[in-house]
């Protein structure tokens, strides 16, 4: 270690290191510390009395300087950390001048990871000015990761945190996906309501689809820094996503906005998916009410005593379908099952969570005679429609039951868990099995672990790694947890 803790005799150094160094920066364009504002003595000297500033003296005197904590500054409650349940940080590293570039400031990190692993810590945090292209590509080039940003309002700039992991068995923590959308000509049945009633930023009007937690190619969801899901099951493998970490990866969770009735359709098992959609997943889905209007139905199965060669007939003839078509009233926190096979299709007016296999496979039987302003109407794939269609597959809806923690799907694929604490009680987290996805649907609620407290968002969806610390569900709302099955 070349590090030793400063003492008050070094101030008058350090001092002077600090305003050196404040001035290179300046001269160099970098608009970050100005000597007697940030950093001053005060601050200097309150680092020295606490125990926290450690330096380093060479031929030209103190040559070196960074402080070293446990105490997180309450501004980083704002960036989305990914590592560690037990945090320390640096702030203030300070090399001088004529000295940088010569990996002094790299073998000063080494060392302060060195002193937080024995202070118990296991993560390292930190932050540099986003303007700040030196130092973003140092802490990148020593293994750290992009957190996300933060806003000091003292300083009047915009913070890039930084973070890296200490230890082996450092937790991951929930992160907040950016979802991807689907929408125009892709979803003419859209509308508005991702935004209106979920605040999310739609590129178009309209838009039905958001997904949320996605590894589709071209639609994946990202994290708040815009790395792609696919990557970050790359980076942390089976510390993210359990035994998913080889291979596909094996959920879709999305929210729709069903302004006009969707298509009339079905989707493959694995096999036939697998023989004729170019080794694809097959597509077995579960939907949970989130809004519907009075009297809301859905397609849900064919009529009882349909046959294949009818259903085929009829759909040759266009709405002639329809009266084959099974329909069931549902209602807000109803739950529908629908496995491959099943012939379906959400209504008007009905916005609703899905959780699905991770594929696009869709074969329409019937778009209720839609045309665009071409007159042309959307594909339809009758022969691959029935080739799946399983003919008796006629579920009904099942109502959420009205207790705090409710395991409402148990199947094949998925898992589907209602979580419902009220007037400011509290639930905990089931276990997480391979990974998580929570959606916050409504009311007020904070997700808790450790020491930390995290409001969530109406709408948000958060990924929760198989490596997350054990949490509880605060407030007084309702959320959805999809987990692979």
């Amino acid at each position: 270690m070349i590090l030793r803790k400063a003492r008050e005799s070094d101030l008058p150094a350090l001092f002077e290191l600090f305003r050196i160094t404040s001035n290179h920066m300046t001269s160099q364009g970098v608009e970050h510390w100005h000597w007697g504002e940030y950093p001053n003595e005060e601050l200097v000297r309150q680092d020295v009395l606490d125990g926290r500033l450690w330096c380093l003296y060479g031929e030209q005197g103190m040559i070196l300087s960074v402080t070293v904590s446990t105490e997180t500054t309450p501004v980083y409650s704002s960036v989305n950390w990914l590592f560690g349940i037990r945090p320390g940080v640096f702030h203030r590293l300070a090399v001088h001048p004529a000295l940088q570039s010569q990996g002094l400031g790299r073998q000063a990190v080494a060392d302060v990871e060195t002193i937080l692993i024995s202070l118990g810590c296991d993560c390292l945090r930190c932050d540099a000015q986003v303007t700040n292209a030196r130092a973003d590509r140092f802490y990148m080039s020593l293994g750290m990761r992009r957190a996300g940003t933060a806003y000091l309002e003292d300083r009047d700039a915009v913070y890039m945190g930084y973070e890296k992991r200490l230890t082996e068995d450092c937790p991951l923590l929930p992160i907040a996906m950016q979802p991807a959308f689907r929408g125009g000509k892709l979803t003419p049945w859209g509308g508005d309501r991702l935004r209106s009633v979920y605040g999310k930023e739609i590129p178009e009007v309209p838009t039905g689809e958001s997904l949320e937690v996605s590894c589709i190619p071209g639609l994946e969801s990202k994290d708040s820094t815009g790395v792609p899901l696919t990557e970050l099951i790359r980076l942390y493998g089976g510390k993210l996503v359990g035994r998913y970490q080889f291979g596909a990866f094996p959920l879709l969770l999305k929210i729709i906005d069903a302004q006009e009735p969707l298509s009339v359709q079905v989707h493959p098992n694995d096999e036939y998916a697998a023989k004729h959609e170019h080794g694809k997943l097959g597509k077995t889905e579960a939907w949970l009410i989130l809004d519907a209007p009075e009297n809301a139905e859905l397609v849900y199965g064919i009529q009882p005593g349909t046959t294949l060669d009818q259903l085929k007939t009829a759909c040759e003839h266009g709405a002639d379908v329809e009266p084959l078509l099974r329909r069931v009233k549902v209602k807000r926190g109803d739950v529908c099952y629908i496995p491959a096979g099943c012939v379906h299709a959400i209504g008007a007016g009905i916005m609703l969570y899905e959780i699905q296999q991770s594929s696009d496979i869709t074969y329409r039987f019937y778009d209720w005679n839609r045309v665009d302003e071409h007159g042309k109407g959307r594909e339809l794939h009758l022969k691959q429609a029935l080739a799946v269609t399983d003919p008796e597959d006629a579920p009904e809806p099942i109502p959420a039951p009205e207790i705090p923690v409710a395991r409402v799907l148990d199947k094949t694929y998925f898992t589907l868990d209602l979580l419902r604490p009220r007037r400011d009680s509290s639930v905990h987290i089931p276990h997480i099995r391979d990974f998580g996805l929570l959606t916050m649907l409504d009311g007020e609620l904070t997700l808790c672990w450790e020491q930390v407290e995290r409001t969530l968002k109406k709408g948000e969806s958060l990924f929760i790694p198989n490596a997350a610390p054990p949490m509880i569900l605060r407030g007084d709302g309702q959320a959805a947890l999809s987990m692979p099955r």
